[in-house]
């Protein structure tokens, strides 16, 4: 709340006011379901590396009140901004209003997956809000060409020639059919059922539209050689290599890889600097605490969810899962999309804790997928939770919702 404060009083007092604020600097932001915060600070971090001086909301305070709070705190009584580059998260609904008055340079568009329906309703509302704002852009759009969510953006503004897609080539884990909750199942321009070549994670891969050849692009950047065991990837024949080993990450990366190029930083820098990026937010975070190498990432929707229990399934050692799930207004009081989670086939798992306000409703639903009753152990209580947790050395996965994860993460860190 205090992040905003200041923000929700100025933007309650005037609507208008961003309008008010004098910015000679290309304002970059990106927008997505899953990956915003990553693939935000990622961008800010190249810049930084690169010399640029960069103004960015580091701490994920992604919707108008935010992004105001950290331009008021920024500026001169004047309303002047002096800095390189504006880089921002922006919640999907916020796109609109955020950008009404401010001039954006670049908007960078990851994925649209079902999320908070309570809040955001579904998802073919937000790509609809976000699709009428891009019927009078005209400046870069950075598209992930494998979610054809996220593809279709491009045909809002047949006008826009700044259209830069950005794509990853099938990787080892990659799947024929879909093995998780996905959306984008037909073609939106002629409703044909798209034929997918493969499926990295939900409904993103490889696709076309039989019909009208939606999804035929051209690609701006493309990450080759994906090797999540040695974190590296290439793009343009050039290695790259990270601290995260998910599909999503490498995503993410390109996408920065793909904007960072539109400003002609040095290759050399932006390989450095991914190299090292590392995000200690509770985002697929790696910790050792009681001598245990422990994982936390969050996960608020079922992809992000499926795609945590993909890094949790491809790791080979013997692990143990804490999942915490709450419904608080922020995370959305409609918990149904855990069934949507896919906890079939789980690899060398031996014991799994949930805890949160909804600690009994997750046990059920790993329950009901088949995982042994009595290797799960649901605590309302989180610091139970977490002591039970750490009671042997077998690693350790974290799963947390929204409002879950900073508890969670301090609850652990106690023990460090």
């Amino acid at each position: 709340m205090e992040a905003t404060y200041f923000g929700k009083l100025a933007f309650d007092w005037n609507p208008e006011i961003f309008k008010y604020f004098k910015i000679d600097a290309p304002i970059i932001a990106v927008t997505a379901t899953n990956g915003k915060t990553m693939t935000n600070n990622a961008i800010s971090y190249v810049l930084e590396k690169a010399g640029k001086k960069v103004l960015c909301n580091k701490e994920g305070n992604n919707m108008e009140t935010g992004i105001l709070s950290t331009l008021l705190k920024n500026c001169t009584l004047s309303g002047k901004i002096k800095s390189d580059f504006l880089v921002f998260e922006v919640d999907e609904g916020y796109i609109p209003v955020v950008f009404k008055y401010l001039k954006l340079d670049t908007l960078v568009v990851l994925n649209f997956f079902r999320d908070q329906l309570d809040r955001n309703g579904e998802v073919e509302s937000l790509i609809l809000k976000i699709n009428d704002f891009l019927k009078t852009y005209k400046n870069n759009l950075v598209l992930n060409s494998d979610d054809p969510n996220v593809s279709r953006l491009a045909q809002a503004n047949p006008d826009n020639k700044n259209i830069y897609y950005f794509s990853v080539e099938k990787y080892k884990y990659a799947t024929k059919n879909m093995s998780e909750a996905g959306e984008g199942k037909f073609c939106p321009f002629c409703k044909t059922k798209l034929e997918y070549e493969y499926y990295q994670y939900s409904h993103v891969g490889k696709f076309v539209c039989p019909n009208c050849h939606f999804g035929d692009n051209k690609i701006y950047k493309i990450a080759k050689n994906v090797d999540l065991e040695n974190r590296t990837f290439t793009v343009d024949d050039i290695s790259y290599k990270t601290q995260f080993n998910s599909i999503y990450n490498i995503y993410n990366f390109t996408a920065v890889i793909s904007v960072c190029s539109l400003y002609n930083i040095d290759i050399s820098i932006i390989k450095d600097s991914l190299s090292t990026f590392v995000l200690n937010n509770g985002r697929l975070e790696h910790l050792v605490i009681k001598n245990t190498p422990t994982i936390i990432n969050l996960a608020k929707n079922p992809t992000g969810s499926n795609v945590s229990l993909r890094i949790l399934n491809e790791d080979k050692d013997e692990k143990e899962l804490l999942f915490v799930l709450n419904d608080n207004l922020a995370d959305g009081h409609d918990v149904s999309w855990i069934w949507d989670i896919n906890f079939d086939n789980l690899n060398n798992v031996s014991r799994i804790i949930t805890s949160g306000n909804r600690a009994y409703d997750i046990a059920i639903r790993i329950k009901t997928s088949g995982f042994d009753f009595n290797k799960i152990e649901p605590y309302l209580n989180l610091q139970e939770a977490v002591n039970a947790l750490y009671k042997n050395n077998t690693k350790k996965y974290i799963i947390a919702n929204y409002t879950a994860l900073q508890p969670t993460r301090n609850e652990i860190l106690k023990l460090k």
